[in-house]
């Protein structure tokens, strides 16, 4: 054989042995992919293995930190309860997110995600810190390197999000015959109660002695009755109330259930326009009611679009569940070690 085509022999042996390889390791997983998995599987630090994808336990822990920290909490301020469940979490979010990135890799140039969309992401998180340098301590001590990388992230997460959107967009949708059907089986629970507009001056029992308090609000009714003195500019002097005594002791529109028992009872017996004092369990009250609306039906034209809202939620709620579990249902290789998730 010329030494030309032993050469030719040869590349043709190595070409097939490279094909081998590669379908091996990338296409049908043979025994080679199997002994390599099967070796990095036994790292006493991986977790969890996801088609092909290793998940360490150095990986969970940031990951779980990083989740409550994009969420503004705490790692260390959780209940041992709280963060056996978080890490739990953490850790299906790790699998999903392994899943979702083979799933969405041959569709990212259809994903676009704006410079703009990140920067809003990232000014909503940065509104949880005092200033932007109390955002970046807080950035590595959860190791993240810089806003680079804070802005990947950002990225990669809102990239997932728009591809659920996109998958699910079609089993969200809320037609008007079910919002109308969901008001008609729920519309007693929707009723409106009672309802009156209403404003106080408060005096404390705690703060002050009850001889003062009869004392004052007395006078302070005397004053209305005589029309000596309005209500906003008693309310202003007298008020204990710092919500409502700038605003001429106004409570706004209530019903009984927005309001102390002791204090509903006699404030919703009392005639529209006509000041009195009420005791309560908190203190002393000058009341006076000055509108009143009667209990009446929901009205499906005016709550509609709320109606419409809490249709979709659960709606997304299901069909996100529904996604996970297909993307988990088509994929063969998930493997926990959950013996070695040790926190």
């Amino acid at each position: 054989m010329s030494s030309t085509a032993k050469l030719v022999v040869c590349l043709a042996m190595f070409g097939m042995l490279a094909a081998y390889l590669v379908g091996d390791l990338f296409l049908f997983s043979g025994p080679l992919s199997h002994m390599i998995e099967h070796k990095s599987s036994k790292r006493s630090d991986v977790v969890a293995r996801v088609a092909g994808h290793f998940i360490t336990q150095s990986q969970l822990e940031r990951s779980t930190r990083e989740n409550l920290w994009l969420e503004g909490k705490s790692f260390d301020l959780l209940s041992s309860t709280e963060k056996l469940q978080v890490r739990e979490n953490a850790l299906q979010v790790l699998i999903d997110h392994a899943l979702l990135r083979d799933k969405i890799a041959g569709e990212k140039k259809s994903i676009h995600i704006s410079e703009n969309e990140i920067s809003a992401r990232l000014r909503a998180m940065l509104s949880r810190f005092t200033t932007k340098g109390e955002m970046e301590s807080s950035m590595k001590r959860q190791g993240i390197a810089n806003e680079s990388e804070l802005r990947a992230k950002v990225a990669a997460r809102l990239q997932q999000e728009k591809w659920v959107e996109a998958k699910i967009a079609p089993m969200i949708r809320v037609s008007d015959r079910e919002a109308r059907a969901w008001f008609d089986q729920n519309a007693a629970s929707m009723a409106m109660s009672e309802r009156i507009e209403v404003r106080h001056i408060f005096m404390a029992a705690m703060d002050h002695p009850q001889t003062e308090i009869n004392a004052k609000l007395g006078a302070a009714l005397e004053e209305l009755k005589l029309q000596r003195k309005d209500f906003a500019t008693l309310a202003r002097e007298l008020s204990d109330d710092p919500a409502s005594k700038d605003s001429g002791g106004l409570l706004g529109w209530v019903s009984k259930a927005r309001l102390p028992a002791d204090f509903a009872a006699a404030v919703f017996s009392l005639p529209i326009g006509e000041p009195a004092i009420i005791v309560s369990s908190l203190g002393s009250h000058l009341v006076q009611v000055t509108a009143r609306k009667p209990a009446e039906a929901a009205n499906f034209d005016e709550i509609k679009p709320e109606v419409i809202a809490a249709l979709e939620a659960i709606k997304r709620r299901q069909a996100i569940t529904e996604l996970r579990k297909n993307v988990r249902a088509a994929s063969k290789d998930i493997t926990i070690f959950s013996e070695r998730v040790t926190w």
